[in-house]
């Protein structure tokens, strides 16, 4: 058939589940499609079978798709590290760190990378489902772009322009857009939408037309708010919420500066009997908590020197001493420790860094990163996930493992309140959180896989019903 990419009049402006959901969409057609995204920016990574990372966003649109993950999906990832820098993941695989001043010029010959993935999967696939990243008004950043416009006029492949009417000004936004754009660039765009309207549609019936006779561009729909998509992993940390559900049993979760994978938390958030709170910088782990949860993070040094500027350190003690319990995923896990050694600087400057003590374990950086989906057990059950991270564990706590899989993996405290692991996904796994919850006298009966899946075919009806998908799969060719 084709291709077809959306473009966003700025970042989160909802391209990443407009893109999942007309992949749901395409595939109720009986569309063989595939969701490609050129280049992406997060910390929340996926890893696919054959031991690559793309971005968790790119998984969540390959399940719409009704596809195993693919490092062609999203074949420049860069995962900050700290403000001015990050490192540069190339079809799957870490390729460098780049400074932010550097990339500009590293990108240009990522072009061919972002060629030949896209290439693969049209060769594959009936349709390939694009989406972009930013905004193609960023016109400081066209040059060697490999994300938005030039990578469309790369590949020749035709645009939608997608504005976010809650954000306010959003026929400034597309009619802006193309006011800026080099007249070549603004030719690739066949097609405008807007996107997250509350309200009653028809009053901005002026608006829509006033934004096609300004800018020649064909109106393909007004989408409304889409309530559910909180049900939905995200990708970006500006969409974590400060709390979710209303149960009982109240988990916080401290929102590192770098915190990455953090979809780890979301099977918990759906269940009933829990309530988590992301605690944002600046505030005190709330003293109600049962447990504290340390997420994963990009710089696990980094971070734990965050941590402690913000006092946390302080209220794990507390919490602690109060009876609670405290998990540490990944970077957390290694934070639990008792010293973090990276002599070779795999994970900022050279050096050793105390750890928090909570855990009598010890981490060594080393170059080469694991990355790998597991099976194993834990409690008892039957357990997958995977693994993403720099850097060995090991201890005399870790002669109580948190899991197998097969081989013995994190650690536990001779208290049994403190647990650490290098295991992402877990809780996605309904009979294991099922069997960590009740530990807590917490009971579950959710089915979190499917309760995703649902939300993915009301997300595709709901885009059927407000799109003119139609005339989207024409421009597709």
């Amino acid at each position: 058939m084709g291709a077809l990419m959306i473009q966003g009049t700025g970042s989160n402006v909802g391209k990443s589940l407009l893109v999942a959901g007309l992949c749901r969409a395409a595939r109720r057609r009986g569309i063989d499609v595939v969701p490609f995204k050129p280049q992406n920016m997060s910390n929340n990574a996926a890893v696919t079978p054959d031991g690559g990372e793309i971005g968790r966003a790119q998984a969540l649109q390959a399940l719409a798709a009704g596809l195993a993950p693919s490092v062609h999906m999203n074949p420049v990832l860069l995962k900050p590290e700290t403000d001015r820098a990050a490192q540069v993941v190339v079809q799957g695989r870490a390729m460098t760190r780049a400074q932010a001043a550097d990339y500009g010029v590293l990108k240009a010959g990522l072009l061919d990378a972002v060629l030949d993935s896209y290439a693969r999967l049209r060769a594959r696939h009936q349709l390939v489902l694009v989406e972009g990243a930013g905004s193609p008004a960023e016109i400081n950043l066209r040059p060697r772009d490999i994300a938005n416009m030039g990578f469309a006029r790369a590949a020749d492949v035709p645009v939608v322009l997608a504005g976010d009417i809650d954000r306010g000004g959003v026929i400034a936004q597309i009619v802006g857009t193309q006011a800026v754009l080099d007249p070549a660039d603004a030719a690739m765009i066949r097609g405008f939408l807007v996107n997250r309207f509350r309200g009653d549609p028809s009053l901005f019936d002026d608006g829509r037309a006033s934004i096609v006779a300004r800018t020649g561009w064909p109106d393909l729909g007004l989408v409304p708010w889409f309530a559910e998509a909180a049900r939905l992993p995200a990708e970006d940390a500006v969409d974590l919420r400060a709390a979710r559900g209303q149960g009982g049993f109240h988990i916080a979760c401290p929102m590192l500066s770098r915190i990455a994978n953090f979809d780890d938390l979301d099977p918990l958030a759906a269940e009933p009997g829990v309530r988590l709170s992301m605690v944002p910088p600046g505030r005190a782990l709330p003293g109600d908590a049962d447990l504290v949860i340390l997420p994963g993070t990009k710089s696990t040094r980094g971070d734990l020197a965050f941590l402690r500027a913000q006092g946390w350190d302080i209220d794990l003690v507390a919490h602690l001493r109060r009876g609670g319990r405290v998990l540490g995923i990944c970077g957390g896990y290694q934070m639990l420790g008792r010293m973090i050694h990276d002599p070779d600087g795999h994970d900022g400057a050279p050096g050793s860094d105390a750890g928090l003590g909570l855990l009598d374990v010890e981490t060594h950086m080393a170059a080469e990163k694991r990355l790998t989906r597991i099976t194993g057990c834990a409690l008892g059950q039957p357990i997958e996930g995977y693994e993403i991270h720099l850097g060995r564990t090991a201890g005399p706590d870790s002669a109580r493992p948190f899991a197998h899989i097969p081989a013995p993996d994190g650690a536990i405290s001779a208290d049994g309140r403190v647990a650490g692991t290098y295991l992402h996904g877990l809780f996605s796994d309904n009979a294991f959180r099922a069997a960590w919850l009740a530990q807590a006298g917490v009971a579950s009966a959710l089915d979190y896989g499917a309760g995703v899946d649902q939300v993915l075919d009301r997300l595709a009806a709901h885009l059927e019903t407000h799109l003119d998908i139609e005339q989207m799969l024409m421009l597709a060719g």
